[in-house]
């Protein structure tokens, strides 16, 4: 793709998938085991302390791509650890330092409002809510549901999800995971998407069911370069496209780590600039870089899309 190419149009939307290698910006965990060996008042001691560093570090976060020109960021699912959990899990309001993460997120909020830093999450691999599984379906339904309790919080528009698993019988999958998004909060089917994968579902898979149900598709163009259905980028593109109505559409992008050639699913530390198909230039479309070295690799790919040393 020529590079002039880029700035003949609307520069795409780049976003980092959450977390940083370089910038001094970091984000916190800790485990089920680890709460369940203290006292409740010493567990909530605990995360509160990791749920106040992370509000923090998020709003630096949001911060430091304002400062490299990236517009857009994927929050880390377990921003609040462990927040769902059966036997660990906690409120906000249980915590002793609710109110200043609670300030710390409103500033995120105002933040990525006033520079326009679209925030999205992207739910980790165990929530699968076309399981014929009723508690693993439950537990999915949970952590959407505090997923989308912080991207109120924050003002996060996407909570993207893979359909899951065949099981045998992708209609009836489908079916069940429809019957689950049906009955969801709002807050949590307004901002839900789905995506194609690299091995299961494809885009020519997926669009009856976001049709049916009123979702955008996010298009991850190196999963379809994986799991191919007859469309070629510019069709599954704007099909996709065609399900955001009017909101700025959402695509993946990654390069694979040994190349093409062999196996292309792992993803590479940095994005090869001809890995962007070039359908996408001159389009309002935000880029989810999926990339090892983060946010070097979304600073080195915009410069080479607009002719400028990395």
């Amino acid at each position: 793709m020529p590079l002039n190419l880029y700035l003949q149009g609307i520069p795409m939307r780049f976003g980092l998938c959450c977390i940083f290698v370089a910038e001094p910006v970091s984000f916190r965990t800790t485990t089920a085991k680890a709460l369940s060996a203290l006292t409740r008042r010493e567990a909530l001691a605990r995360v509160a302390g990791i749920c106040l560093h992370n509000a923090v570090n998020l709003l630096q976060a949001v911060r430091t791509c304002q400062r490299l020109g990236i517009g857009a960021f994927r929050i880390t699912s377990p921003l609040f650890p462990r927040m769902t959990h059966p036997q660990v899990g906690y409120r906000l309001e249980d915590l002793p330092e609710a109110e200043a993460i609670t300030s710390h997120l409103e500033a995120t909020r105002t933040f990525a409002l006033e520079h326009d830093i679209r925030l999205s999450f992207h739910p980790d691999q165990f929530v699968v809510l076309s399981s014929p599984h009723a508690h693993v379906v439950e537990s999915s339904v949970r952590e959407l549901v505090y997923q989308a309790f912080l991207a109120d919080m924050v003002g996060a528009d996407v909570i993207n999800i893979h359909a899951g698993g065949a099981y045998n019988d992708k209609t009836a999958a489908l079916k069940r995971l429809a019957s689950v998004i049906r009955g969801l909060p709002e807050n949590v089917a307004s901002r839900l998407t789905l995506e194609n994968d690299d091995v299961t579902y494809t885009v020519r898979d997926l669009l009856p069911t976001c049709a049916d149900l009123g979702l955008p598709l996010v298009y991850d163009v190196h999963h379809h370069r994986c799991n191919p259905d007859g469309m070629d980028e510019a069709e599954a593109t704007g099909l996709a496209s065609a399900t955001w109505k009017g909101r700025e559409q959402y695509c993946h992008l990654s390069s694979p780590q040994g190349g093409w050639q062999g196996n292309p699913r792992p993803h590479a530390d940095y994005i090869d600039p001809a890995d962007v198909p070039a359908c996408w230039v001159g389009r309002p479309v935000t880029v989810d870089v999926e990339a090892k070295a983060k946010e070097l690799a979304v600073v080195r790919l915009m410069a080479h899309l607009e002719g400028r040393p990395a």
